[in-house]
């Protein structure tokens, strides 16, 4: 069958059962544009600016499972989804990124628009491809969804000369794949997981730490019937969160430097720590000296480079979580563990998460009240700063795969373009945007992409008129030095919405809470609500630098 390489690209999307493309084109892209013209099976997402396209497939990526879908063209293009493809690099997200390139005659002559983004992803990619004979597209895609979803998911970038995606080939049915050296270890060595085994049906204080490998492999099914066979409590890291439902009786929420007390005293005190697809970052072990010091540390992760590269591990097990805990279950008998639970229900008792109730609108309350009025069960996605811990310590999650954030590259300007994507790879959830008014300011102009597609996105901004996160951080180390963080001019967030004719509200008192979420959320279409809170508010607790994960500030 003779196509253009550009129609062969758009058939192996379809093959591979991609039905959103999220983008943005330009000159050396055109000729995937002009085949998906002629396809209504892809939908495609015009977003605002190429970073929008690359936050949307990840956000739509995070809440369905599947691989997300993202292009742009070459030079400005491609340079702009950068940041966005190492945001998916750092939280393992499986992702596709197509972009044009100049000619491979005029490859590396700084030809206008030209730059090498093969080398500069080189280090934010699993893999990824700059394509010269156009008779391999049809191979490389496949390749590229496989090393995506596949092992520790990951992007994986398309680089396509504008002439190869215009050149004519025979297209044929890829055989099946062989990626020599890349073959991901799934199930547990077997002695290992004996011996883990055998170690937790000895512990008298055990714990489980639990991150995003458990929504990769799906396995948050599994990992409560694991928490309860072994009477054990789960810690969440912020990736993590939804994995087990925020309110089970085992879940103690997420730990970590602005984690609940009583989870960073769960692991301080644990006898047996099973971490469970997480890569203990030092948002987490903020001390790795000292983290779990009375443990004895059992880590499952499908990449073995994570393996004790920055905690000691007693017992590793390299493979997917959820093989390696279903093995594991195979041996592990029911088990109680009262004395402990006891002691644990006793720290929640008395290190509960609080606030101080003031005159002014708590950003605290907000997020309570929206986890009220949704009942737990919407898709809450968050930008990056003190609404984002405020998210992750009181909208208590129900489900995997419903919290989504930003976490190792802690990028502002991430959720309203993936608040985007999750609305539409999950049309028929609620999705709320819990964002600040300095992320939000980063990339606000998708609130135009969220109208145009008629995606009824719920936006709430904790408005400071500040750069909360970082006001805080120099309260603590600057000696309330306090440079570059205050916003003198905010737009009017309300006449924003109204400029593309959705609804504003606002709520800058604490009567108006319930009336004014409830409107919102009760409206058909993208409605972004104002809530003027307290500059000064802080979030706690709060671990700070040299000092024990057992010993935050509790405000």
């Amino acid at each position: 069958m003779k196509m253009t390489a550009a129609e062969a690209l758009v058939k192996c999307l379809k093959e591979q059962g991609v039905d959103v493309v999220f983008g943005y084109p330009g000159g050396n892209i055109l000729p995937v544009y002009d085949a998906m013209c002629e396809s209504s099976d892809i939908r495609h997402v015009l977003v605002r600016h190429e970073q929008g396209a690359v936050h949307a497939a990840d956000g739509y990526a995070r809440v369905t499972g599947r691989v997300g879908v993202c292009m742009a063209t070459s030079g400005p293009g491609a340079t702009n989804l950068v940041t966005g493809i190492a945001n998916a690099y750092m939280d393992s997200i499986p992702m596709v990124v197509i972009t044009g390139q100049v000619p491979t005659t005029m490859v590396g002559t700084d030809a206008f628009q030209e730059v090498d983004i093969t080398g500069i992803t080189i280090p934010i990619t699993k893999h990824n491809y700059l394509v010269k004979d156009p008779r391999k597209v049809p191979l490389i895609v496949k390749q590229a969804f496989h090393i995506a979803s596949t092992g520790r998911p990951g992007p994986v970038l398309i680089d396509l000369p504008k002439n190869v995606l215009q050149a004519e080939i025979s297209f044929e049915e890829t055989g099946d794949l062989k990626l020599l050296g890349y073959k991901p270890t799934y199930r547990g060595h077997k002695s290992q997981v004996n011996m883990a085994s055998e170690l937790i049906m000895q512990a008298r204080r055990p714990l489980i730490y639990c991150g995003g490998g458990i929504h990769a492999s799906n396995a948050s099914d599994t990992l409560i019937r694991f928490a309860e066979t072994l009477s054990a409590p789960v810690t969440c890291t912020l990736m993590g969160l939804g994995a087990i439902p925020g309110g089970h009786d085992l879940s103690l929420g997420m730990l970590g430097l602005h984690g609940a007390k009583y989870a960073n005293l769960a692991v301080t005190e644990c006898d047996v720590l099973i971490a469970l697809g997480v890569r203990f970052d030092d948002r987490v072990a903020v001390d790795f000296s000292s983290f779990a010091p009375n443990a004895k540390v059992i880590h499952v992760d499908i990449d073995p480079a994570e393996i004790g590269k920055n905690v000691r591990v007693d017992i590793p097990i390299v493979g997917d979580v959820k093989m390696v805990m279903e093995a594991m279950l195979e041996k592990l008998e029911e088990k109680s563990c009262d004395e402990w639970l006891a002691q644990v229900a006793e720290w929640k008792k008395t290190y509960p998460l609080h606030y101080k109730a003031g005159a002014g609108l708590k950003p605290q309350a907000v997020i309570e009240a929206v986890r009220e009025l949704t009942d737990g069960d919407a898709v809450i996605v968050t930008d990056v700063g003190q609404h984002q811990m405020w998210a992750a310590q009181y909208y208590k999650t129900k489900k995997p795969r419903t919290f989504i954030s930003s976490g190792g590259l802690g990028t502002m300007g991430y959720g309203l373009p993936a608040a985007v994507g999750a609305k539409v790879g999950a049309p028929d959830r609620e999705v709320v945007l819990i964002t600040g008014d300095g992320s939000f300011q980063m990339c606000m102009q998708e609130f135009g992409t969220a109208v145009e597609q008629g995606l009824p996105v719920k936006v709430i901004i904790l408005n400071n008129h500040s750069l909360g996160m970082v006001r805080q951080l120099q309260e603590f180390y600057c000696n309330r030095r306090y440079m570059a963080v205050n916003f003198q001019k905010n737009p009017d967030f309300v006449k924003f919405a109204g400029v593309y004719d959705a609804l504003g509200l606002r709520i800058s008192d604490a009567g108006q809470l319930h009336s004014v979420l409830e409107q919102a959320l009760g409206h058909d279409g993208p409605v972004i609500v104002d809530c003027i809170i307290e500059k000064d508010e802080n979030v706690y607790p709060m671990v700070l630098a040299g000092q024990p994960l057992s010993q935050p500030i509790e405000g």
